[in-house]
C-alpha cells in the first residue's frame, strides 16, 4: 500500500468521516495533520472506530479501533487523541 499525501488521505477519510479538516483549522492545531471528532460514531467494518473512554483492551489502543489504525498505518498515518472529542490524524 502507497503512503497517501494529506490531500489524498483526507479524501480517503470521507468514506468514513462526514466532517475532515485540517490540523490548521483547529485552534492550536500543529501543521500538516488532519483534524477529525472522536464523539461520533464513525464505525470501519461495523465497529465505532473512536471510543475514548472504551475498556476494550483486546480489539482498541487507547480507545481507538486497531483495524481503523492499522488502515490508517499502511497509508503512512496515524491517530492521536487531542482531547477526549476531538482526534488528530498525522503522517508518520
Amino acid at each position: 500500500m502507497s503512503k497517501l499525501n494529506r490531500e489524498d488521505m483526507i479524501k480517503w477519510l470521507q468514506q468514513y468521516v462526514k466532517t475532515v479538516r485540517t490540523t490548521e483549522e483547529f485552534r492550536d492545531g500543529m501543521a500538516e495533520g488532519i483534524w477529525i471528532s472522536g464523539e461520533h460514531d464513525y464505525e470501519f467494518e461495523g465497529n465505532i472506530m473512536y471510543a475514548y473512554y472504551s475498556e476494550d483492551y483486546k480489539n482498541r489502543t487507547f480507545g481507538v479501533l486497531n483495524t481503523w489504525e492499522d488502515e490508517l498505518n499502511k497509508r503512512g498515518w496515524y491517530s492521536e487523541w487531542h482531547d477526549a472529542g476531538t482526534v488528530m490524524i498525522y503522517k508518520d
